[in-house]
């Protein structure tokens, strides 16, 4: 079993000091929400592509879908923010749900534009339901009082609720990834032959994995209504799921930390480059997701992680020839 490594520990203890501290040393706490948002989102991603091997071209639809659910629910029927965040996650999951029991009997391409089919049929039922407000979205969704108390309203406040449910989400997909049923998605993988010849219902792993990270997906989207005030169909646009594979990739497929960096690369980008370059930016971001992919195979942090263990086993080859 691999041993923890204490600078990985202290890496995250510093970053969670950095996460307390955002609004306290100047950082503009929506910016912040914002990326934590989308970090969730690329890491419920990461939990199908890196650690199961199924690539999604259709993660927008249970995003959008549930940020769609949490705005109208909040908007109209007047819930509070927690139960239209459950809410949204739980569309999300339903929708993952009939997603994987279709898109699962098929591997590779043939998956991919399975998911992306039907997330398009998501996106013109979003364009043409009216409870979605078609094109114009729905606007104005109100932050609320968490559980009827404590009011959203503050930036700050609405801060740390977001950062609390984003390290929540962490560690949940970390656990799961490192439990019994993580190794065997790591098993089917790397080797799913092998995983079958096991014994193992490869479809029932899969099928659980996918709707885990479409639920967690849906809970980043949610979330987002609420921090923004809107949903809008770029939310469950095909783009967004480009997004999110290119936040994965350039982070680190297979990694923990490499979908926080990779949503943290993208949304900076697009947050410095929009008013300077507009529609430009996306170009941009192109032009370094194939410099990344050239450069750094593994990503920032995939990379990162095999220059450390060449360096460690280099480090130990003496001590073994003695």
């Amino acid at each position: 079993m691999q041993k923890s490594n204490p600078a990985i520990r202290i890496t995250y203890v510093a970053l969670l000091a950095l996460l307390l501290l955002a609004p306290v040393i100047g950082l503009y706490p929506v910016f912040v929400m914002k990326l934590l948002c989308f970090a969730m989102f690329a890491c419920a991603f990461n939990l199908l592509l890196g650690f199961t091997g199924l690539l999604s071209f259709g993660h927008a639809a249970f995003f959008g879908s549930a940020s769609y659910v949490t705005g109208w629910f909040i908007k109209t029927q007047g819930w509070s923010p927690e139960l239209g965040i459950i809410a949204g996650t739980v569309a999300a999951a339903v929708l993952g749900v009939v997603f994987g029991a279709v898109a699962i009997r098929r591997q590779g391409i043939y998956f991919a534009m399975i998911t992306l089919a039907l997330a398009q049929m998501v996106y013109f039922i979003c364009l043409q339901a009216p409870f979605t407000g078609g094109e114009d979205g729905l606007q104005g969704v109100p932050r609320g009082s968490l559980f009827g108390v404590l009011p959203l309203v503050s930036d700050t406040t609405m801060y740390y609720f977001v950062a609390a449910i984003f390290v929540a989400s962490f560690l949940a997909i970390s656990r799961i990834v490192k439990s019994p049923f993580g190794q065997v998605l790591k098993m089917i993988r790397e080797n799913e032959p092998r995983a079958v010849s096991l014994g193992y219902e490869v479809d029932r792993y899969k099928l659980l994995a996918f709707v885990l990270s479409a639920a967690l997906a849906g809970l980043a989207g949610g979330l987002k209504t609420i921090v923004m005030g809107f949903a809008t169909l770029s939310d469950v646009h095909w783009s967004m799921s480009g997004e999110v594979i290119l936040m994965s990739l350039l982070g680190g497929v297979g990694t923990f930390f490499g979908p926080v960096l990779g949503a943290g690369i993208v949304i900076s980008l697009q947050n410095m480059l929009a008013d300077k370059v507009g529609a430009w930016v996306t170009v941009i971001i192109g032009a370094i997701f194939v410099v990344c992919v050239l450069a750094f195979r593994k990503g920032v942090v995939g990379e990162l992680q095999a220059w450390i263990e060449r360096r460690r086993a280099r480090a130990t080859q003496p001590v073994a020839s003695a």
